[in-house]
């Protein structure tokens, strides 16, 4: 496997040893979480740039950098020679007590590379940890008690960012326990709105509306919509969130734990408004693949938390952990001596330009949007009516892992496929795809 093939199938997919995993899985896993029939899913035994080999022997080509982590490619050596230099030296520290000076290099290089003067960092080790450490410092710098978030948005699954996330299957077994007080708006979609030319307009009076009473501590946004759908808002929407914010003592916490780190062609999404919020959260492709994450914000908004006095009031056992800071840093490092920002952009127009073309072709495409490697290519049933497609959907996904390609399904209505492939992803390799996507769309109709 190089990281740089097609794909190579050697049994039906899924393989006969896949199709065993997946029943002693079902044996000792909580059923809730893998999802598994006769179809789905395959094992993972390897992976190399945008390739994935699974348990069987087939490679695939990934067009997920699953879930958008590996950014730089599975698996990527000067990574894996970090954390591998980091673990022989030191595997686990004591992030709050005695840290790594792994620890301590990352968050320098942290502000540096973040948008404006967002200069102090507390770390965790998921997604949701981070989106918690940003509203326990909201509720801290701001006394107020209340959030707002929008519709279609994914910030976690812990009882803290589940009061954030909007998705109500993800929600409602839980509802009575979200002690957050979190207001729901309808994010600015083009493709959804009866009048684009007013969407952002329509969106901010109602957020203007929601801030009147200045109970709101702050207000939480992925910058642009990623397992809701890869969902670009107008490119006025974010600048005038942010000064309604500003104008309403109310702080910005962008969740760019998707988007983050080079995805949309930028080091952040936020940069292609020129927005700076007020808190960020990082995480997925910070470090290629080890579980790392932070909440970075402005250090007058951060002096809310005071000193340590000897115990820590927000911290975990693996806090600043000095493996995942290792491969994070080499990770930073690579994506600036690379300049991957503009790779990711290069790419991402040549991708986004083909899966276009594919819309003259099938009707069932309603609409094809993102920024970068960010891409998002929405099923409807007719489009005139936007009536959403999710059967189609996981339809394709099937019939894509079929032919070797890894792509996911996402959108609040279940109906997109969501395409956010390693940056190392090659011309052949994308054309391939394309080629694929075509022919699973002709199959279905």
């Amino acid at each position: 496997m190089t990281g740089l093939q097609l794909p190579t199938l050697k049994t039906e997919i899924p393989g006969p040893r896949s199709r065993a995993l997946a029943k002693e899985l079902r044996r000792y896993e909580c059923a809730a979480i893998t999802y598994v029939d006769e179809e789905f899913p395959v094992f993972w035994e390897s992976a190399l740039g945008a390739n994935v080999q699974d348990v069987d022997g087939n490679i695939f080509v990934d067009a997920t950098a699953a879930f958008g982590v590996t950014t730089l490619g599975h698996c990527r050596k000067e990574v894996v020679e970090a954390a591998q230099q980091q673990t022989s030296k030191l595997t686990h520290g004591m992030g709050d007590v005695h840290p790594s000076a792994a620890k301590v290099e990352l968050a320098k290089l942290l502000s540096e590379v973040t948008p404006g003067d967002l200069g102090h960092a507390i770390f965790g080790s998921s997604g949701s940890e981070a989106v918690e450490a940003a509203i326990k410092t909201a509720l801290l710098a701001t006394g107020r008690p209340k959030f707002l978030a929008f519709e279609g948005g994914y910030h976690g699954l812990s009882f803290g960012a589940l009061s954030a996330t909007h998705r109500q299957d993800f929600r409602k077994p839980f509802e009575s326990q979200l002690g957050i007080e979190v207001a729901h708006l309808p994010y600015p979609d083009p493709f959804r709105a009866d009048n684009p030319s007013s969407i952002s307009r329509d969106c901010l009076s109602q957020v203007a509306e929601s801030l009147e009473n200045k109970d709101i501590a702050a207000v939480i946004i992925e910058p642009i919509l990623g397992r809701g759908g890869e969902v670009v808002p107008p490119d006025d929407f974010l600048p005038g969130l942010r000064k309604l914010c500003d104008e309403h003592g109310t702080l910005l916490i962008a969740d760019e734990i998707f988007t983050g780190f080079c995805r949309t062609g930028k080091w952040f999404a936020v940069d292609h408004v020129g927005v700076v919020p007020d808190l960020m959260c990082v995480g997925k492709a910070m470090s290629n693949g080890f579980p790392i994450s932070a909440c970075v914000g402005r250090p007058e908004i951060m002096a809310a938390w005071g000193e340590s006095q000897g115990e820590a009031i927000h911290t975990g056992t693996f806090l600043g952990h000095p493996v995942g800071c290792a491969a994070a840093v080499r990770s930073i490092r690579l994506m600036q001596e690379e300049a991957l920002p503009e790779i990711c952009a290069e790419k991402g127009l040549c991708l986004m330009s083909m899966l276009k073309d594919l819309c003259e072709k099938h009707p069932r495409i309603g609409d094809v949007r993102g920024r970068g490697m960010l891409i998002g290519v929405e099923l409807v049933n007719d489009r005139e009516t936007k009536e959403p497609a999710p059967d189609v959907s996981w339809q394709i996904v099937l019939a894509a892992l079929r032919r070797g390609y890894l792509v996911l399904g996402g959108g609040a209505r279940r109906n997109v496929l969501s395409i956010s492939p390693p940056a190392t992803i090659t011309e052949a390799q994308m054309v391939a795809l394309v080629a694929a996507l075509d022919e699973c769309l002709g199959e279905v109709g």
